[in-house]
């Protein structure tokens, strides 16, 4: 990415200030988070060692043995399942049919720990062999294809409940234009504690996040990229009670982006605050092994808060997202960080403060893949004003340099987009950035005027909200409501009873390959 110009003159110490603030308030929760793991910890472990499948009664395989383990996970799920592969001199395949058929591993007697080990590492030989399989595969696609990307990448999403109907939707998509294709969640999966087998075909304003469905888009996408001779890039979301295990499936089907923020899962969906930053951790680990761009969620905040009085709380995230994210291995570039154009369109100079905004984030983070979320919470039922808002917001996305740019649509928030929505709103963007192409190398702000002044105060605004978080804590501020002004209590939410300390002699392979691939210092 070449080199950012300041133009809004910001502090350079003040920034620097920011991000070690957020270290600071990083550092006791990655102490927190190196003592425990998670029931989806464990089965995320399990399912990149090959556990798969789910029995008679579509309990997943991975869940069956991390129940069967009990109070014993807290020392590793992995050791039970690789002690059975040795005991019975199995394959994956065969042990998965085996416990989806009833098999209790957790009877098998102890093998030879050196046969363990060694099958341990024959199995995290081959999960890393996958993994850069589908990185080099991307990385050669891109390098093939490199003259048809854009900037922004245009983002759209679907979202019809049927991984098929999925397909078609996509297939249009990316065939008008998208570069990015975001495969919507039926509504509350993020709650369930599972995640389900097969490919769906029924769900409720979203299609289940499942691996085989994972699969079937990564094959069609595919498909159409080598018609257009352009990589499409697929999205899901590791967010919710099951964030490491959708990340481990997003990379053994090499998506290419995953939602997937620190706070998301706590703050909008009422999980348990020590479950969600265990998990945020694990799941980044293995998000940042198969080099996938992740995506924040500080756009939601300005959903629930002024998105002038409370812009702060947005940067104060970003900086405390980009720590927790370098915390677990993760380098700048795949570290796509959220925010969204969501300012009252009644306000005056409502433009400017949104370009402030935007400018603003692109120069504090300039090598990190920004993704720009459109209007919703002010969008109206009058068409015109509404494409109007949207034009707005792509001429801000490509004048400040924005990465990752889902658009604006009109019926979006209705139903599944009308496929000439979709093509209204690619066209709108296609054409906007277009024509102001190098308006960035144009423009400069004046000193003392509205953009530079108010990305000062929203930096300084930034400053003394990450000092707070630092005094209180992060467990503590989160109860106070300073993020989203939403209040979530230390011992409330879903999936605490889903949380274990690491047990004496705690064994994770995958963890450990992990932390050697990512030179991840304890």
């Amino acid at each position: 990415m070449p080199a950012i110009k300041s133009k809004l003159g910001l502090s350079k110490p003040k920034i620097a200030g920011a991000r070690a603030l957020a270290a600071k308030i990083a550092a006791p929760v990655q102490k927190y988070i190196e003592r425990h793991t998670t029931v989806t910890v464990e089965r995320a472990t399990l399912r990149l060692l090959g556990a798969d499948g789910a029995d008679k009664d579509g309990v997943p395989v991975p869940n069956i043995v991390v129940s069967q383990c009990g109070a014993a996970a807290a020392g590793g799920a992995a050791r039970a399942y690789i002690n059975a592969l040795v005991k019975r001199s199995s394959t994956v395949e065969q042990l998965n049919e085996e416990i989806a058929a009833g098999l209790d591993i957790t009877k098998i007697p102890a093998a030879d720990e050196r046969q363990v080990k060694a099958r341990a590492a024959d199995l995290v030989e081959r999960l890393d062999a996958r993994l850069s399989g589908n990185v080099r595969f991307r990385r050669e696609r891109l390098a093939e294809w490199k003259a048809a990307e854009k900037s922004p990448l245009i983002y759209v999403i679907v979202a019809t409940g049927n991984i098929y109907e999925d397909v078609k939707q996509a297939r249009a998509a990316a065939l008008q234009g998208a570069d990015i294709i975001a495969v919507i969640r039926t509504t509350a999966q993020s709650l369930l504690d599972y995640v389900p087998y097969g490919a769906t075909t029924e769900g409720f304003g979203g299609t289940y996040a499942t691996q085989e469905n994972f699969r079937i888009m990564r094959k069609a996408l595919d498909e159409v990229a080598a018609q257009e001779k352009r990589y499409i890039r697929l999205v899901n979301y590791c967010s919710g009670l099951c964030m490491p295990e959708i990340a481990a499936m997003g990379a053994l089907e090499r998506l290419d982006m995953m939602l997937n923020d620190s706070m998301y899962g706590i703050l909008f969906r009422d999980i348990n605050m020590y479950r969600t930053f265990t998990d945020q951790h694990f799941s980044r680990m293995i998000n940042a092994a198969a080099d996938i761009t992740i995506n924040t969620g500080e756009d939601n905040y300005l959903t629930t808060s002024d998105a002038i009085e409370k812009a702060h709380t947005v940067l104060a995230s970003q900086f405390i997202n980009e720590r927790f994210a370098a915390n677990a291995g993760m380098p700048e570039r795949l570290m796509g960080l959220g925010h969204a154009f969501e300012m009252d369109p009644s306000t005056r100079n409502g433009f400017l403060y949104e370009y402030a905004q935007a400018q603003m984030a692109r120069e504090i983070f300039p090598a990190h893949p920004l993704k720009y979320m459109p209007p919703t919470k002010f969008m109206t039922g009058d068409i015109f004003k509404g494409y109007a808002m949207n034009t707005m917001f792509n001429f801000v996305s490509k004048a400040t340099g924005q990465s990752i740019e889902l658009l604006g649509m009109l019926t979006e928030a209705i139903h599944t987009p009308y496929l000439q929505d979709r093509y209204l709103a690619i066209a709108n963007a296609r054409y906007v950035h277009e024509n102001v192409a190098d308006f960035a190398s144009e423009i400069e702000f004046r000193r003392g005027g509205i953009v530079r002044r108010r990305a000062a105060q929203v930096l300084d605004e930034t400053v003394a909200m990450l000092r707070e978080v630092e005094r209180a804590g992060i467990f503590d501020a989160i109860a106070r409501g300073l993020f989203a002004e939403v209040k979530r209590p230390r011992d409330g939410g879903k999936g605490l009873d889903g949380v274990m300390e690491k047990a004496p002699g705690y064994w994770n392979p995958v963890e450990d390959h992990l932390r050697r691939k990512l030179k991840i210092r304890r």
